[in-house]
């Protein structure tokens, strides 16, 4: 891996570069996704199985669009018992984890007859897009099925590619079943994210769409943001390792290449206050990428997004790592936790030699869904809050209102909408 030394000019051409990956900066793609859009708000199912012949060579019909309960049982019996036993494990600990985060109703009222509250409504009917393509993904199933599970949501629809056949992947067919999905359609791409959006003769249409795809999903999803709500526009991934020269390099060349193994786009982040330690994990990082299976990704991944930067102290690397503000961040330092105080830009931080950020993708229990491409500056990971909706509550009595309604009138006058004055004004007719 290349090393460069860390100046506000090395950070600044670095932060340039990754934001070559994110979905806004695919224009090209654009037209395509939205004549993909057209097409489906116009022709629905007609559309629909037309793409999917197209993309995944599968004839698919309103017949067989559908996962059946035959198909789910077929599913049981392919997958490994081992593996199911490993998603159920999973599945205790992302529900025990999105448990903490429910929001209750509440409400406070005051002698003088005002009642005021916020009332936390589940969403109706919630879209999931599961990924196919490099890789199979039945963690991604659970981290965006179980929040909306634990948040209340009365039907959870899950689409996802089939291959040729018509089959979906046993395991992802498993781990929906597992989760909560309600029903779970054969279907794709920004075709899959139209049909949830504005709904088909087979697909329902829902209330938020959920899920990472590539950058057609992704430009799918921004397109149809208002039509429907989306949780964010997921970028390549990405992990950023915070060490000094107590970790162990070893460890660190492995978790960089964990995630560089994703895509061609994905990134690998190593900021250290030791140069000598920066040249140790360069060395472990060559020898694994030789023996790695998913060597060329990685290596392009490297090229094209790879850094070791070497700071001068922990405060500038800490600053940095604030300004990349990483979707997966690792803290290997002797002072781990000092160290995770002072991070304000993260989507998941890792804490420790043994926190490893696969952990974090199947088992601990926090989602693995997270921001991308530096918006972990302003957005948060996937979460029970991403299912939930709130509506303010408001009570007055004739007696609260009594004494405030000139002070409302006046403030309705000043922005001279006097029909809102009027509204306040006529309880009171003919009083002083």
């Amino acid at each position: 891996m290349r090393i460069v030394k860390l100046t506000k000019e090395t950070t600044k051409n670095i932060l340039e570069n990754m934001l070559k990956r994110s979905p806004s900066q695919y224009g090209e793609y654009e037209s395509r996704v939205q004549a993909i859009i057209q097409n489906i708000k116009e022709n629905g199912d007609e559309a629909l199985f037309s793409y999917t012949k197209q993309f995944d060579k599968a004839d698919i019909d309103a017949s067989n669009v559908k996962v059946t309960e035959a198909e789910f049982e077929e599913a049981y019996k392919t997958v490994d018992p081992a593996l199911l036993d490993v998603i159920r494990k999973a599945l205790v600990n992302i529900e025990s984890y999105h448990e903490l985060q429910k929001q209750n109703s509440w409400f406070k009222s005051t002698p003088q007859g005002t009642m005021l509250g916020q009332k936390v409504t589940p969403l109706e009917k919630v879209g999931v897009y599961v990924p196919g393509g490099k890789a199979v993904y039945p963690s991604s199933v659970l981290m965006n099925i179980m929040p909306a599970k634990v948040a209340g949501v009365d039907k959870i629809i899950m689409t996802t590619p089939c291959n040729a056949e018509g089959k979906v992947n046993p395991a992802v067919l498993v781990a929906a079943k597992e989760a909560g999905a309600d029903e779970v359609y054969k279907a794709g791409g920004a075709q899959a994210i139209a049909a949830l959006a504005f709904g088909t003769e087979s697909i329902p249409k829902v209330d938020k769409i959920v899920g990472p795809g590539n950058i057609y999903v992704a430009l799918a999803k921004k397109a149809v943001y208002g039509h429907v709500s989306i949780d964010s526009i997921a970028g390549p991934s990405e992990i950023l390792v915070l060490a000094d020269e107590t970790a162990n390099p070893r460890y660190v060349a492995a978790d960089l290449l964990s995630q560089a193994e994703h895509d061609e786009l994905a990134s690998a982040i190593l900021i250290t206050t030791s140069e000598d330690f920066a040249k140790k994990v360069s060395e472990e990082v060559e020898g694994f990428v030789q023996v790695l299976e998913r060597k060329a990704i990685i290596q392009k991944s490297l090229d094209n997004f790879g850094y070791i930067l070497v700071a001068e102290d922990m405060n500038e690397a800490i600053d940095t790592a604030n300004e990349i503000a990483s979707e997966h961040l690792e803290i290997v330092t002797a002072n781990p936790f000092e160290v995770m105080t002072k991070i304000r830009n993260a989507g998941a931080i890792f804490i420790g030699e043994y926190s490893c950020e696969p952990l974090g993708d199947y088992f601990a229990g926090p989602n693995h869904i997270l921001p991308t491409n530096g918006t972990a500056k302003f957005f948060s990971p996937l979460s029970v809050d991403d299912f939930v909706k709130k509506s303010s509550i408001i009570y007055y009595s004739r007696e609260a209102l009594q004494p405030i309604h000139k002070d409302i009138e006046q403030f309705a006058k000043c922005e001279q909408l006097t029909a809102h004055a009027n509204s306040i004004a006529v309880r009171f007719e003919g009083e002083e």
